[in-house]
């Protein structure tokens, strides 16, 4: 008998560390970045905002809002390559009114921005990061998981269809703070997927681009 009573206790005493164990991981995910979109999602959208010169300029920025409190905001931000690179850089934060305002009005004064339907806004951003993939290049590790701030939005509900890259080719443009030896490997990598001709690489100094060429180990 009280081998039993020992064994049931112990059995209790294993049943009740796995449910704490198992109340620990949910209480993480729900705390993680994940859980904070989950959360989010069914919030009123408030702001779908897109760069308005996106096409043009070939570098964009997507905000996504919902309102999750009268005071506070959900605020999804996606920085857009069309012309080659796709889903360059993506943030999720909570922040206030006054700052989300602030946020918008810093940003557009670069580069104006339009409102869009989400609809349009998640097939903007799905066929993007699709596109860019099937090119070489992987949209922002957190993009997976930031997109589902979008929630019950149907990219199906849009029948836009974009084109990506310039004049038919993607044409990769080098940000300030890429290093030559990044270029060369963005360069290679869409050699391999298109050929030499397959792209243009788009820097106003030819002086710059004959450099890195030139700089280019020997294929």
């Amino acid at each position: 008998m009280a081998t039993n009573m020992a064994q049931k206790r112990a059995k209790k005493a294993q049943r009740r560390k796995q449910v704490v164990a198992e109340k620990r991981a949910v209480e993480a995910l729900d705390a993680g970045l994940a859980g904070q979109v989950r959360r989010a999602a069914g919030a009123p959208i408030q702001h779908c905002l897109l760069s308005k010169p996106l096409f043009d300029d070939g570098m964009g920025t997507l905000l996504l809002a919902r309102g999750l409190t009268p005071y506070d905001v959900a605020l999804g931000t996606f920085l857009l390559d069309p012309y080659c690179l796709g889903i360059k850089d993506v943030m999720f934060r909570v922040v206030d009114e006054d700052e989300f305002e602030m946020h918008v009005e810093t940003m557009g004064a670069a580069s104006p921005f339009i409102s869009v339907e989400p609809s349009y806004a998640r097939k903007l951003l799905r066929d993007l990061a699709a596109w860019a993939r099937s090119i070489g290049f992987l949209p922002h590790r957190d993009f997976a998981v930031v997109e589902q701030l979008f929630g019950d939005v149907s990219a199906d509900a849009c029948n836009e269809v974009f084109r990506f890259g310039r004049d038919g080719k993607p044409a990769y443009m080098p940000g300030p703070s890429e290093s030559p030896s990044l270029i060369r490997s963005r360069m290679e990598r869409l050699r391999k997927a298109l050929g030499d001709d397959g792209f243009t690489l788009a820097i106003s100094d030819v002086d710059e681009v004959e450099d890195i060429e030139d700089d280019a180990p020997s294929r």
